[in-house]
């Protein structure tokens, strides 16, 4: 791999350790790349005809949409380049363009704090595979209206404007993952002041988002007099003082390409400390596929977070490249538990069905009863991601 010699061995490792009475792990990805290019094209030409219209969800049988304002308007956009960039099949790159091109009036939004995963799955992942200069234009002018909502006085991005009477500033855990569109606009304008914003928030939200055990809270709202935390509560978690599990995977995620970016230690040690807190929890399955929230009190009779798992292992994925022998092998062995278990048929949905995405058991917001137990837009982007990253794992290593 990239750093280590030692990462081919445990690659091999791995790939040897896939036993007789189990699939190859290259199978397994092959195989979920293949039937993720199926579902993901009857998606595409569902909403061919139908402007500016990209895929949500799929609750009590009916299709569920939106248009580029929804949080999650880039995720489908990045599946497709995702699969593009495996399969390179010319069908999946005119939907990939033309589905990416539903989200680009996002790079004048200023009153939502997902422009990152607005235009960087969709725009960043094409310019990536394309090198299509126009996407520059959208990415930076995207990256500019997100920078909009930083307050110095605060020295965070702002998550949301409403409720006011209860929140004056508040920043939720979720934000980690814009910074990435920030870092892109810092690399190409050359513009200092996109990284100082990423620091500032990563370093303010490590200091005041996470607990001792590296645990976090969901939503921190701010003094933007004094700066400090005035509130620290949930809104898509069990309890304030619960974890929320897929909160824990967005901060595992967030730290760990912070660290790619920018290579300071700390963001390395924040990740290794939340993927290990994760790893060990007492409540995480088996086959860590997440609950909900780790604290729900219902467990094991709830509902389980694929979106959340998901997540966590393209994170652990990533986090392999930068940690020891011993860690990297930790790291990936529960990042392949998790793709063996997504893609077999207890979450991997038959095609044409599940409203054509590909997994099936996520939660959007359970105490807002809001998704849950349906399909979901980042769950099958991040799985798709994961997929992806261990594929070039074990092709860099087969080299």
């Amino acid at each position: 791999m990239r750093q280590y010699g030692w990462l081919s061995c445990i690659m091999i490792f791995l790939l040897a350790s896939s036993c007789a009475s189990e699939q190859k792990l290259v199978t397994v990805i092959d195989e979920a790349l293949i039937f993720s290019e199926k579902q993901s094209l009857l998606m595409a030409e569902k909403y061919a005809g139908q402007e500016g219209v990209l895929p949500r969800s799929y609750v009590d049988g009916r299709d569920t949409y939106s248009d580029s304002r929804w949080w999650c308007s880039g995720f489908f956009p990045g599946v497709l380049w995702y699969i593009y960039e495996n399969g390179k099949s010319p069908e999946v790159l005119k939907y990939a363009k033309s589905y990416t091109q539903r989200v680009e009036r996002e790079k004048y939004t200023t009153d939502n704090h997902d422009v990152g995963f607005m235009l960087y799955c969709s725009f960043g992942n094409g310019l990536r595979l394309t090198g299509d200069e126009t996407y520059k234009e959208v990415l930076l002018t995207g990256a500019k209206s997100l920078s909009t909502r930083y307050n110095p006085n605060v020295g965070l991005i702002k998550s949301w404007d409403h409720n006011k009477h209860i929140w004056q500033y508040p920043v939720i855990i979720d934000n980690m993952m814009n910074l990435e569109l920030l870092l892109w606009a810092a690399k190409y304008s050359g513009d200092s002041a996109f990284v100082n914003m990423s620091v500032s928030h990563a370093d303010k939200t490590m200091q005041h988002h996470f607990r001792p055990d590296y645990s976090s809270y969901h939503v921190v709202s701010y003094d933007t007099i004094t700066g400090l935390p005035h509130r620290k509560q949930t809104h898509q978690g069990y309890a304030d003082e619960s974890s929320w599990s897929r909160g824990q995977s967005w901060g595992l995620y967030g730290y760990t390409y912070l660290y790619r970016e920018l290579k300071d230690k700390r963001y390395l040690d924040q990740a290794i400390n939340i993927a290990d807190f994760l790893i060990a929890h007492p409540r995480m399955p088996e086959d860590y596929i997440p609950y909900w929230d780790y604290d729900a009190p219902d467990i094991p009779d709830t509902y389980r977070d694929v979106s959340a798992a998901c997540i966590m292992a393209s994170a652990l994925i990533e986090l392999s490249d930068f940690v020891d022998a011993k860690s990297a092998r930790k790291y990936l062995n529960v990042a392949e538990k998790q793709i063996r278990t997504l893609a077999s048929p207890a979450y991997t949905a038959k095609l044409g069905e599940n409203g054509s995405f590909i997994l099936k058991h996520s939660v959007g917001a359970y105490p807002l009863n809001s998704e849950v137990d349906v399909p979901l837009t980042y769950a099958d982007y991040y799985y798709v991601e994961a997929l992806t990253r261990l594929k070039r794992k074990l092709s860099d290593n087969q080299k």
